[in-house]
């Protein structure tokens, strides 16, 4: 007789059932999440959203600044300007990736934040693949077998917030830097402790291309913002833990890693660096004052890097600082997710960054939202997979955790929706006003010299020399390349009028208000005319009257005049 089969076990049923909950789940919220992520696409043209909590310099300079390499390479034929201010000498990484872009696209706004529109999508991806594959390799057997949300979650979470919708969009590093730190600590997962036994070389190939990977990712994030050197204790983490957290395994897999990183990087340096362009490389950091921090401001300093971290999100924020407090004391268990202390050096690494420059732009918090984001996103997410507690507990917790994210997610979403549909094209039509100023006046050279001329050039194409930063001082760079036109915002400072005045009259031309910044809401356009007018004619003479003809000592006298 053939033995019935039998029906599956009621829990086994429910498992089922919860697993293609939790897929049907995770679909929703990537759908949600690309919707959301559809919206960075939109208006690239626009400002940087008015009236936000973030007051960052970046939205008037960085865009131009950082990528002028790959502007000039196309607009004048070369990338370097003598004298003038060339990051691209240190950071080479994004110009070089732009300048693929403008290949195709030709120097535009539009162009640029599109590529960094693109840089997001990749980061999204990279969140998704790294989370999902720490969740799996997490040593907890039980976790390893409940589905897991949290990758979703963080998706949707870094989708949806209006901090990163506005930042995302500029065309700056910090993307970039995620984007490549994100890579790293991937292929720092896929790496594998040779315990010293001979392999074939297939295998062994396998496991040489996680370390070469890497060794090739660490330069490249120094080479895109050389503050990424905080971030490498994140990275080490990930070998650490792939190495069975035994040092000798460790060596063998992070000296080759960081042995390539050092070589690659001492090859752009020596090669290309010091013989041609050390002086910029220098003044690179002599300018942006990497010490920001004494022992008389320190306690300030590091309660102003703590609590501007609000502008993550007045909500996020909090509940980002909530999950790093229960990770550390109330959930230990995380710890044993390997991506979780990485996240956590990631954070700490940078805000070390944040308050040692002592230069707390928003911007730069971008780096730190993004594990922290990761974080909340797995703490949360664990709560209500948890099984050790018993049933009242576990459904309590787990309301409060899915009502703590929704309501994050909901109130970034609506913020996020405002921005998106409400552009404002203050900068920008002020940018196509002084194009068509300079490019009627015929008797002006039409290069612009403004702190923000790099940015004017990549949406307009006018040549253009920053007034604030460069090797030359501003009096020798403004007589060696005599800028027709004077762009600044409010008002001339006065170590800018002082290297201006003995070659130039400004004369002011037109007023245009653009941004919020009390500071920098009215561009105003200058001619610069030269200082010292052309000689006048010489008048030919007029003929004396004969009456007025006299010899040498004769003159007539009053009577002879009145007749």
């Amino acid at each position: 007789m053939t033995r019935p089969t039998s029906a599956p076990s009621i829990p086994a049923q429910r498992a089922t059932e919860f697993s293609s909950a939790s897929k049907l789940v995770e679909f929703l919220l990537l759908v949600a999440a690309a919707c959301f992520f559809v919206l960075h696409a939109v208006h690239l043209r626009a400002d940087f959203p008015n009236h936000s909590p973030w007051m960052d310099w970046s939205k008037y300079t960085d865009e131009g600044w950082y990528g002028d390499a790959a502007i000039r390479h196309f607009q004048r034929g070369h990338w370097y300007v003598p004298g003038d201010f060339n990051p691209a000498a240190a950071l080479p990484v994004w110009p070089l990736v732009e300048s693929v872009v403008f290949g195709f696209t030709g120097v535009n706004v539009v162009a640029a934040r599109a590529l960094a529109v693109g840089i997001f999508a990749l980061i999204l991806v990279s969140v998704y693949l790294l989370v999902r594959r720490w969740q799996a390799l997490a040593f907890d057997r039980e976790r390893r077998r409940s589905p897991s949300l949290a990758a979703a979650i963080a998706v949707l979470l870094l989708a949806v917030s209006p901090f990163c919708y506005a930042f995302s969009r500029l065309a700056i590093l910090e993307p970039m830097l995620i984007l490549l730190t994100l890579l790293a600590l991937l292929a720092s997962s896929y790496v594998v402790a040779d315990e010293g036994r001979p392999i074939s070389w297939p295998p062994r190939l396998r496991r040489i291309a996680p370390i070469v990977a890497l060794g090739l990712l660490l330069p490249l994030m120094v080479l895109t913002k050389t503050t990424a050197v905080f971030l490498f204790p994140s990275v080490a983490w990930i070998l650490f833990a792939r190495a069975g957290y035994r040092l000798r395994p460790f060596l063998r897999i992070g000296v080759p890693a960081l042995g390539l990183a050092a070589v690659a990087w001492a090859a752009y340096y020596g090669l290309i660096v010091r013989p041609h362009f050390l002086s910029d490389y220098k003044y690179l950091f002599s300018a942006n004052a990497y010490t920001g921090i004494t022992g008389e401001n320190a306690f300030e300093v590091l309660r102003d890097t703590f609590v501007d971290g609000i502008w993550i999100g007045r909500l996020l924020y909090p509940l980002s600082l909530l999950a790093v407090v229960m990770a550390l004391f109330f959930k230990p268990r995380l710890l044993r997710n390997p991506l979780v202390p990485a996240l956590l050096l990631w954070a700490a690494g940078y805000a070390a960054f944040l308050a040692y420059h002592n230069n707390l732009q928003p911007r730069y918090y971008l780096v730190v939202a993004v594990p922290l984001t990761l974080l909340a996103a797995i703490v949360f997410e664990s709560i209500w997979n948890r099984r050790d507690l018993i049933a009242p507990l576990h459904h309590l917790a787990a309301c409060i955790a899915v009502v703590a994210v929704a309501v994050v997610a909901i109130a970034d979403a609506r913020q996020t929706i405002h921005y998106a549909v409400h552009p404002e094209y203050t900068f920008a039509d002020a940018a196509d006003r002084i194009r068509e100023i300079v490019s009627t006046d015929h008797t002006h050279s039409s290069l612009v010299l403004s702190i923000s001329g790099s940015d004017l050039s990549l949406m307009t194409g006018l040549p253009s020399i920053c007034d604030d930063f460069g090797t030359l001082e501003l009096s020798d760079r403004v007589r060696q390349y005599q800028p027709g036109w004077y762009v600044a915002w409010n008002q001339v400072d006065d170590d800018k009028m002082d290297a201006l005045t003995p070659l130039y009259r400004l004369q002011r031309v037109a007023s245009f208000p653009a941004m919020d910044d009390p500071e920098r809401n009215l561009l105003i356009l200058y001619r610069l005319d030269p200082a010292t007018s052309p000689a006048p004619r010489r008048r030919r003479p007029k003929p004396i009257p004969k009456l007025l003809q006299t010899s040498f000592g004769q003159q007539p006298s009053p009577v002879q005049l009145e007749h």
